[in-house]
């Protein structure tokens, strides 16, 4: 048969030498492949490029020489073999292991627990409030997981401490307390079975210490990893580097653009998508932004990279969120305080003149916080004013915000509903002691820091009603709070109110989450049309710039060859 060129393996790259209408071929194929490559062709190595490898030399037989071969031979079986038992697994036939719980896991729960034992690395992205929690429970119940780690959010160590106790009261559980790593405490000669770790511990020295001690790790909120390069990722990478399970919990494992889910995937299940820049190349466009979701989140799926189960596939569906965006005025004196400050700032990220880079980012991040804080301050008094509306109803009410500044108004203004405070300034005490006033009753309003509260179990008991009194740039946080009372548990229709203003920050915001909720929905729910495109996938600085000089009536200056 005639060979249209060679194949070799140098360490992890596959290596195509091969004729050009072969390397044309080839690009077609293999998307991971820069348009502009010449000469020799090269591909990271994983077992499913090498059943790729293996289809695509059934038209371009290439040559290797016999130990390639059967590199190439076993690893592309082993990848068929792995999806064939992958996909068993998860068949709604199959009946799932029984994992020794005090209480019984529900049969989705037990074949997600199954499948991580069989893969390895996986990220649960079932929605929020199906019990991702218990799932990764059934994993610690499984001998080979011992002794392990999770690593949440520090409001939520306590919650999954008392999970545990729920559904695995044997297993010794100890909470890390100090930054600096101590030595673990013994009972009976063992260390604990499980060891509780926030993010912000991780960080501090424990992480090379635990992946001394683990075999499994869980990331709660895994969206807390989704930036390469930071101290934390760091931490995380030093933690599983050589675990052989690693579990991610999240329904909303992205908060901006798509390419955010690659440092995820990858500290999951490492090499699953090549390199950063052959996923960049085969999957994205500018901007960092997914060219298809939908294609990328079935892919996903058809690898056993994410499992998601939905409420409607599982039989627990709740009551449906009805979301309302409401208008509400602003203070028109607020934001006049910072107008000059805004328009030079809006000024240097627009004009045609050339600027330092570090200028245009320190005016990006200055007008950023300028324009949301201020919109939320004129806006503040008249968000007290509906939450007011819907407190004398009788309802007890979440009050999503941001700013201290606005916290304020809102403390004073609803002074007599005994409202208590869930954000980044509270201790995980005093935190626990608002969630409890507010699901007793003592409180009917439970003011929420946008990014404070993703995890958090029990609202649902007492309240349907969340308003956002400030927005997000991410539509993510927003489900995440909106899941905060939209969950099992939850047996009445659920309001969110978006109340915005038509000055400020809010209108750029409102079009930007667009196109990223799209990006997250495509990937997590990739058979489910959606079309709330409003974005076009611009700098969201820039829009924010352009639209805020556009309110004021001053001239919009426009960069060559850029949009605004």
């Amino acid at each position: 048969m005639k060979a249209y060129g060679k194949l070799t393996l140098r360490g992890d790259v596959w290596h195509i030498d091969a004729a050009p209408h072969v390397h044309m071929r080839a690009k077609r194929i293999f998307g991971k492949l820069r348009d502009q490559s010449r000469g020799v062709l090269m591909l990271s190595h994983t077992p499913e490029l090498c059943a790729d490898l293996q289809w695509f030399m059934g038209r371009y037989p290439l040559e290797m020489d016999a130990p390639t071969a059967r590199t190439l031979a076993a690893n592309a079986a082993r990848h068929r073999d792995r999806i064939a038992r992958l996909e068993d697994l998860l068949d709604t036939r199959y009946d799932p292991p029984t994992f020794a719980l005090a209480k019984p896991a529900r049969s989705y729960q037990a074949r997600e627990a199954a499948l991580l034992l069989e893969a390895g690395g996986l990220l649960v992205g079932d929605d929020v409030g199906l019990g991702k929690t218990v799932t990764g429970i059934c994993v610690l119940s499984d001998p080979r997981a011992l002794p392990a780690v999770v690593v949440c959010q520090t409001h939520l160590t306590r919650q999954w401490r008392a999970k545990m106790q729920e559904f695995a009261p044997e297993l010794k559980v100890h909470i890390i307390k100090r930054r600096n790593p101590y030595e673990l405490p013994t009972h009976m000669g063992a260390g604990p079975d499980v060891v509780i770790c926030s993010y912000g511990m991780v960080t501090g020295g424990w992480s090379k210490v635990l992946a001394r001690y683990a075999k499994f790790v869980i990331f709660d909120e895994v969206q807390e990893l989704r930036h390469m390069g930071t101290q934390r990722y760091g931490a995380a990478l030093d933690l599983c580097e050589a675990l052989p399970y690693r579990m991610g919990l999240s329904a909303t494992p992205i908060y901006n653009y798509g390419a955010e889910i690659f440092s995820v995937l990858d500290l999951l299940r490492p090499g699953c998508l090549g390199t950063f820049e052959e996923f960049h190349t085969e999957w994205c466009g500018k901007n960092d932004i997914l060219k298809d979701p939908k294609a990328f989140g079935t892919w996903a799926r058809d690898n056993f990279l994410i499992v998601r189960h939905t409420r409607a596939e599982v039989g627990r569906e709740l009551p449906p969120v009805t979301r309302i965006t409401q208008t509400v005025q602003s203070d028109t004196k607020e934001l006049d305080k910072v107008k000059n400050t805004a328009v030079q700032l809006a000024r240097t990220i627009l004009a045609n003149a050339p600027q330092s880079r570090g200028a245009v980012g320190s005016a990006s991040r200055e007008l950023t916080v300028l324009l949301r804080q201020y919109t939320g301050i004129a806006k503040a008094p008249h968000v007290a004013d509906f939450v007011r509306m819907l407190l004398e109803q009788g309802e007890s009410v979440v009050l999503c915000g941001w700013h201290r500044e606005v916290y304020a108004i809102w403390l004073e203004k609803l002074a007599e509903f005994n409202p208590v405070m869930y954000t980044g300034t509270e201790s995980p005490t005093q935190k626990a002691a608002a969630a409890a006033a507010f699901v007793s009753g003592e409180s009917k309003l439970f003011i929420i820091s946008l990014r404070s509260g993703a995890g958090l179990d029990g609202l649902q008991v007492a309240s349907e009603c969340i308003v956002f009194g400030e927005l997000d740039y991410s539509p993510g946080v927003h489900e995440q709070c909106i899941g905060r009372i939209a969950r099992d548990g939850q047996d009445n229709h659920v309001m969110a109110y978006f109340l915005v203003s038509e000055e400020g920050s809010d209108p750029p915001i409102i079009e930007i989450v667009g196109l990223k909720r799209e990006q997250k929905e495509g990937i997590m729910n990739p058979t489910i049309d959606f079309i709330e495109r409003v974005d076009d996938g611009g700098d969201h600085v820039r829009r924010l710039a352009a639209s805020y000089l556009k309110q004021i009536g001053v001239r919009v200056p426009v960069t060559k060859g850029a949009t605004a």
